[in-house]
């Protein structure tokens, strides 16, 4: 493939030349090798998440205009409220009252203070009559919280954030599924480029994993050392072509990476839109070893590009955001099915491999 889709002056569509029939694509079964997945799904479950999960949007709480509403979670068992003091900063603590146990998602807002909606007991965010705040962080996409008794690990200071597009000049969207599975059968999934054409063909097109490799740690600006091609941080370097009509495509090089246990992150290293990302998170609801997991899979897209039409997509974003939304669902529509059956195999000691 060649590079440099970012120029002004290339046009990013390509027409494919003879389109091959979904049955007559080359099988990746060979190349998907199940102790390979499985290595990089190991090589991930020890990256260090430092006790922080994501538990939504940015813009599910505005700092610019919060609402009067509090936001509430589940996570990993533990009821989560989340909610904006006076000065915009993002608050979190447990989600029961200390009174009575009232749900405070269902209280209110105002000045930055949470009001329970059963006696007015007020929660300003500090330390209350046994209630104790949960550290909370808001990277200006996605909003996390830490939970140290879910997360087991020696606490962070902050959550480990992947490296993104400066966001004054992209275009970001956020999806949230939810599926019957755990953590580790979302990123395995992730881990698995090779289905992407098989699986999803309304979507992609011509995938050719480039390094299948499984490599070693280092400092790069995921956590894991990764110089572009996969290897060094123990992903996967793909060539892709998104479908977008008929037998236009738009190709591209990317990379897969798990800069934490419940983190993939798809980055675009050479093409149309380089340096764009998808990061998937896989936020446990029910705790660690429950008989009927359920997961949230929040899926964070990053957009930048240096063509200049790009700036009508970032005036656009409003009706971008939706469509966005829509591509994700459609695709995890199917990967969620792919999440729970694995789960399932799994839980009865039947997965293969």
């Amino acid at each position: 493939m060649t590079g440099g889709g970012d120029g002004p002056g290339r046009f990013p569509l390509r027409l494919r030349r003879t389109p091959v029939p979904w049955e007559r694509q080359r099988p990746t079964w060979q190349e998907a090798r199940p102790g390979l997945i499985q290595d990089a799904l190991e090589r991930a479950q020890t990256r260090p998440a430092g006790n922080w999960y994501v538990v939504g949007a940015t813009r599910d709480l505005p700092p610019d205009r919060p609402p009067d509403r509090p936001l509430g979670r589940t996570v990993a068992g533990t009821e989560v409220v989340l909610w904006r003091d006076a000065a915009g900063a993002l608050r979190a603590g447990p989600g029961a009252c200390p009174h009575l146990g009232a749900p405070l998602k269902d209280g209110r807002v105002r000045c930055g203070v949470l009001i329970c909606h059963w006696h007015g007991l007020a929660l300003n965010g500090g330390s209350f009559a046994g209630w104790e705040p949960f550290p909370a962080y808001d990277d200006g996409v996605l909003l996390w919280t830490r939970l140290d008794d879910a997360g087991g690990e020696e606490p962070l200071d902050r959550p480990v954030v992947p490296e993104r597009p400066d966001l004054s000049g992209a275009v970001s969207a956020v999806y949230t599924g939810f599926g019957r599975c755990e953590p580790e059968d979302v990123i395995a999934n992730r881990l698995d480029p090779w289905h992407g054409a098989w699986f999803h063909p309304y979507s992609f097109a011509d995938l050719t994993v480039l390094d299948p490799a499984v490599g070693g740690h280092g400092g790069g600006a995921d956590g894991n050392g990764a110089d572009g091609n996969g290897a060094d941080g123990g992903g996967f370097a793909v060539e892709v072509s998104f479908k977008i009509a008929g037998r236009a495509v738009v190709p591209v090089r990317a990379v897969f990476l798990a800069p934490g246990p419940r983190t993939i992150v798809m980055r675009i290293t050479e093409g149309e839109g380089r340096g764009s990302v998808v990061e998937t998170h896989a936020t446990p609801l029910t705790p660690q070893g429950w008989t009927r997991p359920r997961t949230a899979v929040v899926e964070a897209v990053v957009a930048a590009s240096g063509r200049r039409g790009f700036s009508l997509a970032r005036a656009a974003a409003p009706l971008t955001r939706p469509l966005i939304r829509a591509a994700a669902a459609r695709l995890w529509r199917d990967d969620l099915a792919y999440a729970e059956r694995r789960w399932a195999l799994r839980s009865t000691g039947r997965l293969p491999g």
